[in-house]
């Protein structure tokens, strides 16, 4: 069923959080980013959602699809982990750390801290992301899992 004026987009679980909940909504988050799929994971944001990641600044799903596929064109094998760190009635701060390898073979490790502002109906309205990388070798990864769909890419 597609949302209408009437009943609107929602994304469960929806504010005011509880632990339980925000907890939810961190492990929905992870789940869709390590899919690599920028319109699965636009759909967990407003269509006016309001983003700073790093130094970009933009905002709504197409700006947010567009950011999405330019970083996993570059960011290569991405795997990601993402942890609560405090919430509120209707905002969760995370700490996160993932993994990647540019073109040329070189891994990295970038940590960040994403604070999370969602509407009534549990859409991301506004997120703003500090992230740090630094290199690794190979033998330094720590995120090694198989994510869905790696078969047919090998």
């Amino acid at each position: 069923m597609q949302p209408t004026e009437e009943q609107p987009e929602t994304r469960p679980p929806v504010p005011p959080f509880t632990e339980e909940t925000a907890r939810q909504k961190v492990k929905a988050a992870q789940d869709a980013w390590n899919t690599r799929d920028p319109e699965r994971v636009a759909l967990a944001y407003t269509k006016d959602s309001k983003w700073r990641n790093r130094d970009e600044f933009f905002e709504g799903r197409e700006a947010i699809k567009e950011f999405l596929r330019r970083k996993w064109a570059r960011e290569l094998d991405y795997r990601l982990e993402k942890n609560l760190w405090c919430f509120t009635q209707n905002r969760i701060a995370v700490r996160f750390e993932y993994e990647s390898h540019d073109a040329e073979g070189q891994w990295w490790r970038s940590h960040g801290n994403e604070l999370w502002e969602f509407d009534e109906n549990g859409l991301m309205r506004r997120r703003d992301a500090s992230i740090n990388d630094y290199k690794i070798g190979e033998s330094e990864r720590k995120f090694r899992w198989e994510r869905q769909g790696e078969e047919e890419e090998a």
